[in-house]
Parts: C-alpha cells; structure tokens; sequence
C-alpha cells in the first residue's frame, strides 16, 4: 500500500479542517471500508446465536442498510 498524498484544507486560523485526496486513493478507501462491514457483518453473525438464513436474504438485508 502507497502513502496517500493528502491537501489539507484549513481555515483562516490555519487549522485543518478537511482533506483533497486524489480519486483513486478515495475509490480504494470507499472499497476497503465496504469490505471491512462485510467482514464486521460475517463476525456479528457468526458470533450471534440467531437462526440461520438464506445468504440470498442476507444479501438483501444488507444491501438494503447501505442505501
């Protein structure tokens, strides 16, 4: 993995209120992110003693919170 090469935007007193990153480096975060409430979501679920359900289902479910 590269180190990101952020632009902080700051206000007048000069404190860092955000950051520009280049596209890519966003996309990949976006992606890593998504892929990180995947893994949380499987653990969750494997941890719970709930009944088990059609992956279809929780495919579904899941889809239906990230909107």
């Amino acid at each position: 993995m590269t180190s990101p090469k952020e632009k902080y935007v700051v206000d007048k007193n000069g404190e860092q209120v955000g950051v520009l990153l280049d596209i890519e480096e966003y996309r990949r975060i976006l992606a890593d992110l998504e892929e990180l409430e995947s893994v949380r979501a499987y653990e969750a679920a494997k941890a719970s003693k709930s009944e088990a359900i059609p992956v279809e289902r929780a495919v579904k479910e899941i889809e239906r919170t990230r909107q």
